[in-house]
């Protein structure tokens, strides 16, 4: 009976293949695994299998796994799409697939050390040398790098699909910035979760060897002297396609992640730009494209690179993983010349076979490529150059004849490749199981004289039935990879012990994080600050009645130009300044306050508004993707989701409810980042830039609402309004049992130290965080910061509060409590400038804030 519970199924499924598919081995007979997979689908069900396919879905979002797309006309960060039913292939073919990536890893190693050395193989005609000299992947300041590895193509990944002998076939090398791998392992960890019954009738290899060997490679670059070498991953920023693979491998892998602008150059070796010393780094693991690298010898223009790493690798002061130079193995063309090649330097035929590629750059190939072209995909030798591949059977004539043109113009230029039906596979498409096609991603890192397989992989399948359009750019959808064993194997870890563990207590803040965290403490109480005076003021509006020929109550008025004092969009509800210095109000907008309020909440382009606020929060949170966990994640997701909610909100009732959603979501994040995040440099900073923002507000607000003498019961009004918002009133009532009173509310305000809105409170915490900050200079010294945030104290702790009342009788003006707020948010923003001028200075524009060349180069997965 066991036997034929899949044959619904797989019956189905069968009569739907149009081609060889994974599931039939050349006999047309099901393959033993694939059988035991449906087995457990089938048991499963669809509609279960639907709801789990939900929970993936789910669960993706959860972790933050995203693919950015770039020019898209939908939102950037697309999620990642992964497949419920994983793709199999069995140990014994593998095993056969892993010496023919291994010997191709072996060969392009050699081939690139020998472009950027003899260059035998040009002299041998082997390959030509104009698709060498010609290609924007040969990269002449390049040609005298030599790491001190034996292998200089360290990390290796390649693509394949199953051709039409049954074997499988090299499609593609990526060899620059391979990426795919931390994808890989996090679709490992999901499908675990989600669909275990998937695990218990089925062996399959672990991912987890080949991080290991990528650890130790890593280790082995290192400076000798140092057994636990200094390793950052070096990432184009949070704009780059794989960006959340950067972060997610740089955790995993225990390495700091790093931008350009964080590493400089400095007496012949790359340092690490931290906010207390520059620290020597020995390894970077390259997440660029080679161009971008070094702007001094390489693209001037890149804003992303170090300015002369290529002179410190040269001097073998610091190894890269994958060098610069190796994206000339990437170049479409030499995979016409890899058979010759592979004769040449290795003695031996190709172990796995090559799609046919012709270059056009020979006239016997260019003419057989001109004859043949409908069964032919063109593409460029230069892969960066935003060229399309075209499939020439889907031209019509007039089509054909001017991609013939295109060709014959610099037929050096193309490359062509037959075009050949590839095998199929089981995807789970819209509830049902369809075939669609598939490739592989590879993975190798290299092991001494030897390279490693990863045991898995990156699958990659067509979204769209019939075509080959596996890319992730274009709707692909991922797979994770079993290899498929008739046993349980064991695997043994191997441990290092190292002696040296400084750097491993050393947990590096960069510059350019510093920052970030500074200001994520700013932008989450700014955005914190603006949510509550702007409930306070929405509660106000639905409780008054509008009197006096439509006019607002002066507490009201004060209330709204408190808010645009504090959000500092001018001229809002304070009105324009005409010629002569006079403040002219516009008397239309305190009428119907509305409309200005939802632009203070929705409008993206208005600087200051609740949206704009938290686009900024959330590129700043995006800077630091490093420092959360999944819970904080979750919660992110959420206020990315508040976030989209409230800009496409016009309704003040729902944006009433989404501010008060907003108000537990942000202070959940902001609970959960302070439990979780270690009491480091880092910490310290957030919270110097929370207490700082906090600081600036509550002057803001005390400041513009009683600088002035109103009416008694408008004082009354707006002291409530200010104890509400700074979450003070309780307190005050239980303190000072009686009516409200400007004195008693600036006594309050100002001096309590134990309450944790007041001043007095927060520069005392504020002053506490600066202390923890590394001194840069004299250390037993107070800062500049901390002398700013001490001036401010003593101004606060000196008041008496009868003074600061007191009242011009003529203009209703109190001065001296003006003076004083004003004295004080000058020294805030001291503080703030001067912890940018302490920390901050190694920095150069954020990438977060610049519109880099960060996405015009990426190895597409």
């Amino acid at each position: 009976m066991i036997q034929d519970i899949s044959l619904g199924l797989l019956h189905s499924y069968k009569e739907k293949i149009n081609s060889y598919d994974e599931v039939l081995d050349q006999n047309g007979e099901i393959k033993p695994y694939w059988k035991g997979l449906f087995d457990t689908l089938e048991s499963i069900g669809i509609d279960e299998l639907e709801l789990r396919n939900q929970e993936i879905v789910k669960k993706l979002k959860e972790n933050g796994v995203t693919y950015n797309v770039y020019d898209s006309n939908q939102e950037s960060n697309r999620a990642w799409k992964l497949d419920p039913i994983p793709f199999l292939i069995h140990e014994s073919e593998w095993k056969t697939i892993e010496k023919g990536l291994k010997q191709r890893a072996q060969l392009l190693d050699l081939i690139l050390k020998d472009l950027y050395g003899p260059q035998t193989l040009i002299k041998n005609a082997i390959i030509p040398a104009e698709l060498v000299f010609d290609n924007a992947g040969f990269l002449l300041p390049c040609f005298d790098i030599k790491q001190k590895s034996n292998k200089q193509l360290l990390n290796y990944a390649v693509d394949l699909a199953r051709g039409p002998d049954g074997k499988m076939w090299l499609l593609d090398n990526r060899t620059q910035a391979p990426s795919g791998a931390g994808y890989a392992l996090e679709n490992r960890v999901v499908m675990s979760k989600v669909l275990p019954e998937l695990n218990k009738k089925t062996y399959r290899k672990k991912l987890s060897p080949y991080f290991s060997q990528l650890q130790q490679t890593v280790d082995s670059l290192g400076n000798n002297s140092n057994e636990n070498p200094n390793v950052v991953f070096l990432t184009p920023g949070p704009g780059n396609e794989t960006y959340f693979e950067h972060v997610y491998l740089s955790s995993y892998l225990g390495y700091t992640l790093v931008q350009g602008n964080d590493l400089l150059v400095r007496d012949g070796f790359v340092w690490l730009k931290s906010i207390d010393q520059l620290e020597r780094v020995d390894v970077i693991i390259k997440r660029l494209d080679d161009v971008w690298c070094d702007p001094l010898e390489l693209r001037r223009d890149s804003l992303l690179g170090i300015p002369g790493l290529l002179q410190v690798i040269r001097l073998g002061n610091v190894s890269v993983v994958n060098p610069p130079g190796t994206s000339i193995l990437e170049n479409y063309g030499l995979m016409a010349f890899m058979q010759n090649a592979c004769k040449f330097l290795l003695k031996e035929p190709l172990l796995i076979s090559s799609i046919a590629t012709w270059w056009c750059g020979h006239s016997k190939e260019l003419d057989y490529v001109l004859t043949n072209l409908p069964k032919l995909i063109i593409k460029k030798t230069n892969r960066k150059q935003g060229f399309r591949s075209i499939y020439a059977r889907l031209l019509d004539k007039e089509q054909l004849e001017e991609l013939k043109n295109l060709i014959q113009k610099n037929p050096k230029e193309y490359v062509a490749q037959e075009e050949v039906s590839l095998s199929t596979t089981p995807a789970f498409i819209n509830g049902t199981i369809e075939p669609r096609y598939a490739a592989i991603r590879a993975f190798l890192i290299a092991d001494g004289d030897d390279y490693q397989v990863m045991q898995g992989g990156l699958t990659r399948s067509s979204a769209v039935k019939d075509k080959f359009e596996i890319s992730n750019q274009l709707g692909g959808i991922s797979k994770d990879t079993w290899i498929i064993t008739d046993a349980p194997t064991e695997y043994q870890e191997k441990s290092v012990e190292r002696k040296n563990t400084n750097n491993q207590l050393n947990n590096s803040l960069t510059s350019r994080n510093a920052e970030n965290l500074f200001w994520l403490g700013r932008l989450c109480e700014r955005t914190m600050a603006l949510r509550s005076f702007l409930k306070i003021i929405l509660n106000r509006l639905n409780e008054n009645v509008v009197k006096h020929g439509n006019e607002q109550p002066e507490f009201l008025v004060v209330l709204l130009k408190s808010l645009t004092h504090l959000t500092q969009t001018y001229p809002g509800f304070v009105g324009k300044e005409a010629k002569g210095g006079e403040i002219f109000d516009n008397e239309a907008i305190f009428v119907n306050p509305i409309t200005e309020l939802l632009l203070l909440i929705n409008d993206s382009k208005k600087i200051g508004s609740v949206v704009y606020n938290m686009q900024s929060l959330l590129n700043t949170i995006n800077q630091v993707s490093e420092k959360w966990n999944n819970d904080t994640r979750q919660i992110i997701n959420l206020l990315e989701d508040i976030h989209f909610t409230l800009k496409k909100t016009n309704n003040i009732n729902h944006v009433n409810h989404s501010l008060d959603k907003l108000h537990i979501r942000l202070f959940s994040f902001y609970g959960n980042i302070y439990e979780t995040l270690p009491r480091d440099n880092g910490f310290y900073l957030m919270e110097a830039g929370k207490n700082v923002e906090r600081i600036l507000s509550l002057i803001s607000v005390f400041r513009s609402a009683f600088n002035y003498k109103k009416a008694e019961e408008d004082e009354a009004v707006l002291m409530e309004a200010i104890l509400e918002n700074h979450h003070l009133l309780a307190q005050y009532r239980n303190i000072y049992k009686s009516h409200l009173s400007l004195k008693a509310v600036i006594n309050m305000v100002f001096l309590e130290k134990n309450l944790t809105y007041t001043l007095s409170f927060l520069l005392n915490t504020l002053t506490h965080y600066l202390s923890k900050l590394p001194k840069t200079n004299e250390p037993n010294r107070l800062s500049i910061a901390e002398k700013s945030a001490l001036k401010a104290s003593t101004i606060i702790n000196l008041i008496d509060a009868d003074s600061l009342i007191q009242v011009d009788e003529k203009t209703q003006f109190r001065s001296e409590l003006d003076q004083t707020l004003s004295d004080v948010f000058e020294l805030m923003c001291d503080v703030s400038n001067n912890l940018s001028s302490l920390y901050f200075n190694h920095s150069v524009i954020q990438h977060s804030v610049l519109d880099t060349l960060e996405n015009s180069e990426s190895d597409e997965i």
